[in-house]
């Protein structure tokens, strides 16, 4: 299978800076730190990060890096590279991972193949541990593979973590857990990148197919013939505008041991280039909307890194893949619609799409057995105009489902801000035409659209996902360049370990 990126080789190990055989060896200074710290490798590069303390040039802030080179031949890594982590009690697992990033972020940058890590003193327990090669994974991603006659920069191919002895077993299955879910975000930023001409609905389903299938995890294609005959209207009806066939792709997961309880469905929106249809976007930033598939590839990418991480309760995830486009054979503002689950949409603008094609997608889970929804769309501008780019927008019932994604998503990394489900942002979403319409107006328009997905959920547990603010990276940081940003692939891996299933 072609990738972007390339895993590298991650290990633990207990023993010496010194005798660390790496291009690179790589240790994290609190702004905190007292200078006994780091004094032993401060003789070994000739007193360098002292004289680069005193001056100011170097202070443990957070993403600081400084470079030195050993002059101490009897250590066998040559190069030092130190990065500033912030004050020690603000060192959570949430701030291992981002500084981790920039640790492989610059340790890629630099050319450096083979990294050592010095975390001994900041791994507290195997969860930083998996944060940290969470972070490394993430930092060191190039997508580099439409580029021609440039100088690509080689990938990281080995990593040493030194850890203390006495957590080496407990640390090496958090390395395990880690590769895996960095892999996958990794995936699903790949995948996101993708130009709209080279990555179709058809080859969206090859992917998965090609990413999830295992021997506990099927995947199953729904092509025009099967869409038509579970009556998925609101699918076909934002697909038809474009020569571009739609796909629903279904992943299911079955653990060895099976056992009545709950079941988790995931449905991702797989929009693979979204032009509005009729109501045609503006022309300025529509070549992002090659993007507008990044919720469904963060349900393909965690489904894989769930059929390996072998969670004890079974998953169903759902992709709908479509174009979105303004055809002539394209849905009209004031069309109706007639759901899977019979109900009518009166489509009043084209460009709410993502809502219809999941709202047949949810209808589809709870068939095949789901007990447990979560959706996760880059649905609404609203979403980014209340929540900007640091959170991704939550809404759901009932309450404690909502508190249960939260956290999760908290202890993952990846933020998100719950937006109220009050009934009374349903009757926005009132039509004189059809059961409802498929947009409420300007007013709270992040909450309308969840609401619109609620009416197709029954009375099962389900939490909406929007993070039409966060799937991609504007800019470049030190943690992170631009580009797609694999969010909610943690989270959606993670639930059907650490999720309570009331």
């Amino acid at each position: 299978m072609h990738t972007a990126h390339d895993t590298p080789l991650i290990s633990c190990r207990s023993k010496l800076l010194r005798e660390l055989e790496a291009d690179l060896l790589c240790v994290l200074l609190l702004s905190d730190a007292d200078d006994d710290s780091v004094r032993e490798l401060d003789t070994a590069v000739g007193g360098a990060i002292g004289r680069a303390r005193a001056s100011g040039e170097l202070s443990g802030k957070l993403h600081e890096r400084f470079f030195a080179d050993v002059s101490d031949v009897s250590w066998r890594c040559r190069r030092v590279l130190v990065v500033g982590a912030g004050p020690a009690d603000a060192y959570t697992q949430t701030r291992a991972r981002l500084v981790a990033a920039t640790v492989g972020m610059t340790a890629r940058s630099h050319r450096a193949v083979r990294i050592g890590f010095g975390c001994a003193q900041f791994a507290e327990g195997a969860s930083f541990v998996q944060a940290t090669v969470e972070g490394l994974l993430v930092g060191a991603f190039r997508d580099e593979r439409f580029k021609s006659g440039s100088a690509e920069t080689p990938p990281i191919a080995q990593v040493e973590l030194m850890v203390a002895a006495p957590m080496l077993e407990t640390a090496r299955a958090a390395v395990t857990r880690g590769t895996v879910l960095g892999s996958a975000v990794n995936l699903a930023r790949e995948l996101s990148n993708e130009p709209g001409n080279l990555f179709t609905p058809r080859v969206f389903a090859d992917r998965a197919i090609e990413l999830v299938t295992g021997s506990q995890t099927t995947v199953e294609v729904l092509e025009e013939d099967a869409i038509a005959s579970r009556k998925m209207g609101l699918v076909q009806g934002v697909a038809q505008g474009s020569a571009e066939p739609p796909r629903v792709i279904v992943m299911r997961y079955q653990p060895v041991v099976e056992t009545p309880g709950p079941v988790l469905g995931l449905v991702g929106k797989g929009v693979t280039f979204d032009s509005g249809g009729i109501s045609i976007k503006p022309s300025a930033g529509m070549d992002q909307m090659k993007r507008d598939m990044a919720g469904g590839a963060a349900v393909v990418c965690a489904m894989r890194a769930i059929s390996q991480l072998a969670p004890p309760i079974p998953v169903i995830g759902i992709v709908p893949a479509v174009e979105n486009m303004p055809g002539g054979r394209a849905i009209r503002p004031g069309d109706v619609l007639t759901a899977s689950n019979g109900k009518r949409v009166e489509v009043l603008n084209t460009d709410a799409e993502g809502r219809l094609i999941l709202a047949d997608s949810l209808t589809l889970a709870q068939e095949l057995g789901a007990t447990h929804l979560v959706d996760i769309a880059t649905l609404t501008g609203a979403c980014v105009v209340a929540l900007g780019h640091h959170a991704s927008g939550l809404v759901g019932s009932p309450t404690s489902w909502v508190e249960t994604i939260r956290a999760t998503a908290d202890r993952a990394g990846e933020a998100l801000w719950p937006l109220p489900a009050f009934d009374e942002y349903a009757e926005q979403l009132k039509s004189d035409t059809a059961d409802l319409a498929n947009i409420g107006g300007r007013a709270a328009g992040a909450i309308t659209a969840g609401m619109f997905l609620k009416a197709f959920c029954g009375d099962r547990p389900w939490a909406h996902l929007d993070i039409a603010g966060t799937a991609w990276h504007e800019d470049t940081k030190p943690y992170h360049g631009k580009g797609a940003s694999g969010v909610g692939v943690r989270t959606l891996a993670s639930l059907p370990f650490e999720a309570e299933f009331g």
